[in-house]
């Protein structure tokens, strides 16, 4: 007989942590095939090496102000364990700075981040170009000075 374990948390709550919500939950993922499309024919980009960001503001009245993807080069990493590391990676490193981005931006977002290495990154690398790109992001759309 299997018993339950009462003590895991089940709920959909996201993880909480003292900066704000840090989990990455489904309901944050770019999934919406138009405006993936969107993205890559209006969207703005700026880029911070190996990054770069593609984003485009959405009229949508969604639960999270920012729905993102990742991508990782099929034609630079063949195999899947080297894109799903990198794809991890930067969902990682979006994660642990969003409570940044969602405390300095109005409006709803949709993000696409794309690695343009040719090899396989640090978290370290990544991490810290992320928060470039973030502080960048804020700055060039809401004109904020970053300390």
């Amino acid at each position: 007989m299997l018993e339950e374990n009462t003590n895991s948390n089940k709920t959909d709550e996201p993880l909480k942590s003292p900066q704000g919500d840090i989990a990455f939950p489904k309901k944050e993922k770019l999934t919406n095939k138009k405006v993936f499309e969107a993205l890559f024919t209006e969207g703005k980009n700026l880029r911070e090496f190996p990054i770069k960001l593609i984003y485009l503001s959405t009229n949508s009245k969604e639960e999270f102000p920012i729905k993102v993807a990742v991508v990782a080069p099929k034609k630079r990493f063949k195999t899947a364990v080297d894109r799903n590391r990198i794809k991890r990676l930067l969902r990682e490193a979006y994660r642990l700075n969003k409570p940044f981005i969602f405390n300095n931006i109005e409006g709803n977002f949709a993000f696409i981040f794309l690695y343009l290495g040719k090899k396989a990154p640090s978290f370290n690398e990544v991490d810290a170009a992320m928060k470039k790109l973030l502080e960048a992001f804020v700055k060039k759309e809401f004109h904020e000075k970053i300390d």
